[in-house]
């Protein structure tokens, strides 16, 4: 481990000492606001802390048994040494990819809930058939992870699926794993609407908005335009006679959200503010982004809804997720919820390309 790491795990640990020593002080122990913020502190680095300690035992054992190797006449001792340094060694080299890890810099949207967005894009009925397909995916994938689906928005096709469709997914650090699918999602199959059985290509897009609370973006209530109308559909069980129905346009950026499936026009102004800060935020982010001209481009890609991230091959049961060059052959299975082997996969290349930028960084 260099010494930039050490470094900084010694500061760690010094804090850990202080926050320890401070938490068990009558001062703190009457002001219950410092308590608590000490303690969510010390908890944040408990991991951190531990696993350095752990390195530590670790490495004294393992210059322990060196040292016997190196200066110990006895040849069964100094065996007995080979064979305890070649165990410290693999169980050091874990150890330190794991602290390597830990001390990656935290996406600090990573816990919160999602707004996804999925809409129908080329190859018309199929394509929002499609993006019926995808919602399923992924309200499998919830369901298996306890998370909560919570409909926002949605447009019905004709045909069966969305031409567009926005929720929310609620629950233990969702974003973390749900980040990866945005972008373009390309199916190839026969359509049921084909009827000289030949394969067609569609796509239909992705788009995973982190949750953006009213104090994490400021939206000036004189910046809004809110416009409520009679909610219109298939038929689903919250449309009615009334104006409940609610359509919210940020002035500044044209951005627009609007909600009709709410129990109520409260309900609905509630789930269209959801999604209009998720929007504004995602647009300024955006812009941001483009204004920093040496920003790296991530290999698991930029997130943008033209990027082409995965090819859904039905004839050959075959999934392909183009940014880590990884197929599986179980399609059907993929499609029941089970994403966490791609999903691994991609946060991996993730942690790995975060890596190999550190260490460029520290050259």
């Amino acid at each position: 481990m260099n010494a930039k790491t050490i470094e900084a795990l010694n500061v760690i640990q010094k804090r850990v000492e202080i926050i320890d020593e401070k938490l068990q002080s009558d001062e703190t122990m009457r002001d219950i606001k410092l308590m608590t913020e000490l303690n969510k502190e010390r908890s944040a680095l408990e991991e951190m802390y531990s696993k350095y300690q752990e390195y530590k035992v670790l490495k004294n054992n393992f210059d322990e048994a060196n040292y016997i190797l190196k200066n110990e006449k006895d040849q069964e001792l100094k065996q007995l040494a080979k064979v305890e340094i070649l165990e410290l060694e693999e169980k050091l080299e874990v150890v330190e990819k794991e602290i390597e890890l830990l001390l990656l810099p935290k996406d600090p949207n990573d816990d919160k809930n999602v707004v996804f967005e999925i809409r129908g894009a080329a190859g018309g009925d199929e394509a929002n058939i499609f993006a019926g397909d995808l919602f399923r995916l992924y309200t499998r994938y919830a369901e298996k992870n306890n998370w909560k689906i919570d409909i926002l928005e949605e447009s019905e096709s004709t045909a069966g699926g969305f031409s567009q469709i926005s929720f929310m997914v609620k629950g233990n650090n969702v974003y973390s794993k749900m980040k990866f699918e945005s972008g373009s999602h390309r199916v190839q199959r026969v359509p049921k609407t084909e009827s000289k059985g030949r394969i067609q290509t569609s796509t239909a897009t992705v788009a995973v908005l982190p949750e953006i609370s009213d104090l994490e973006i400021d939206i000036k209530q004189t910046d809004l335009r809110i416009d409520t109308y009679r909610s219109s559909g298939a038929g689903g069980q919250h449309v009615n006679t009334t104006d409940s129905a609610v359509r919210i346009t940020h002035l500044p950026t044209g951005i627009v959200a609007s909600s009709q499936d709410g129990r109520s026009q409260h309900d609905n102004k509630d789930k269209a503010m959801t999604m209009l800060r998720a929007r504004v935020y995602e647009a300024e982010l955006e812009k941001k982004q483009e204004q920093e001209a040496n920003q790296r481009k991530n290999a698991v890609g930029t997130g943008a809804r033209s990027e082409k991230i995965r090819t859904y091959n039905y004839p050959q049961n075959r999934v392909t997720d183009h940014r880590i060059n990884l197929t599986l052959g179980k399609l059907d299975y993929v499609m029941e919820g089970n994403l966490d082997e791609i999903i691994d996969g991609l946060i991996k290349n993730h942690q790995k390309e975060m890596i190999a930028e550190q260490i460029e960084n520290d050259n």
